[in-house]
């Protein structure tokens, strides 16, 4: 898997993951990371800024980095106690979008996140990329069936909040204590019927403007931050 930029870089140095090649521009000259590579006592290819043009369709900075494909954690593994907080991305498609909402559960100690196996988006170099180097600090979990999950979350005690426009209220008026397995759906579809039919409440975040619906990503951002602040 084929990993880049400096902040993931970073992420990847500072927790011992395996690395098997690294590639970096001539004129590469951030000494953290140099001082990094070189007490690791890793081996650095140089190339030219003519030849490391072949990777430009990448946000580089100069630096390109090798690493083994992701793992991803077994449901079982994520955040389990009293407060827990839990994210389900409900067939979301953009990369972008799940590296942003990876960067946000980092920031906000969010216990881990799942992802459907097929018709989704799976971590890959856009996605590491976007999120940061938070993606090294977060569990994420691939399910083969969500709507099963999801009730195998309602036995261990979680409260399952989806969000959509339709039927559903102010995101502000639920109780987020206990333990929270929060939906986002797709972008354009939203959550899915057997999905959303699985929900112990549905949220909206208030619409004021002409545009009745938010990126996927900053409504996960809004949504993340009222649970967490609830439960102070």
């Amino acid at each position: 898997m084929i990993v880049y930029g400096k902040n993931v870089a970073k992420e990847i140095l500072k927790n011992n993951k395996k690395v098997e090649k690294i590639l970096l521009q001539d004129s590469f000259d951030d000494k953290e990371i140099l001082a990094m590579i070189e007490n690791k006592k890793m081996i650095v290819n140089r190339m030219s800024k003519k030849d490391f043009s072949k990777f430009d369709k990448y946000s580089h900075q100069g630096i390109i980095l090798y690493i083994e494909d992701f793992k991803y954690a077994d449901i079982d593994e994520l955040s389990d106690d009293e407060s827990s907080v839990i994210v389900i991305l409900d067939h979301l498609e953009d990369p972008h979008n799940l590296g942003a909402i990876i960067r946000t559960c980092e920031a906000a100690g969010i216990g881990g996140i799942v992802i459907p196996k097929d018709r989704s988006v799976d971590i890959n170099s856009t996605v590491m990329k976007t999120s940061a180097g938070a993606l090294e600090n977060v569990k994420v979990s691939k399910v083969v069936n969500l709507v099963q999950t999801i009730k195998k979350l309602k036995d261990k005690g979680y409260w399952i909040v989806g969000t959509d426009m339709e039927n559903s209220v102010d995101y502000r008026e639920i109780d987020y204590s206990g333990k929270i397995a929060l939906i986002i759906g797709s972008e354009g579809f939203g959550m899915t019927k057997s999905v959303k039919d699985e929900c112990d409440f549905i949220a909206r975040i208030p619409m004021h403007g002409k545009i009745n619906s938010l990126n996927a990503s900053v409504a996960a951002g809004i949504m993340i931050y009222e649970v967490i602040r609830s439960k102070k």
